[in-house]
């Protein structure tokens, strides 16, 4: 698997800053073919090689997609759906990173 675990580290650390209903129902799990983290099952950011993959909640996504260091996963070679990578620069501070996970938690949320 070819993830960068410093920044697994960091999402790791990150979440434990988050209430107890988040992180008690937070798991983790190998795919594309990097490391992902999932609330009540539901994906919400993942590491895939350098960079973060985030859920967006669609409502948000145009705007997100105008962010620096944000362009949409194409894992598939095709736009995914609700789904975004954000490259090291967009989550150098730890305020940049808790708001992608913040995102993908919502996302996550607004699926249950």
């Amino acid at each position: 698997m070819a993830y960068n675990q410093e920044l697994a580290n960091r999402v790791q650390s990150a979440f434990q800053l988050f209430p107890t209903e988040i992180t008690n129902a937070l798991t983790q799990k190998k795919m594309f073919g990097g490391l992902s983290f999932l609330f009540h099952g539901k994906m919400t950011v993942g590491i895939v090689k350098e960079d973060l993959a985030v859920r967006v909640v669609s409502d948000k996504m145009k705007e997100v997609l105008q962010q620096d260091a944000v362009r949409p996963m194409d894992f598939t070679k095709r736009p995914m759906k609700e789904f975004i990578y954000v490259s090291p620069q967009g989550f150098e501070t730890e305020e940049q990173l808790n708001h992608w996970i913040e995102l993908g938690v919502e996302h996550a949320k607004s699926k249950l």
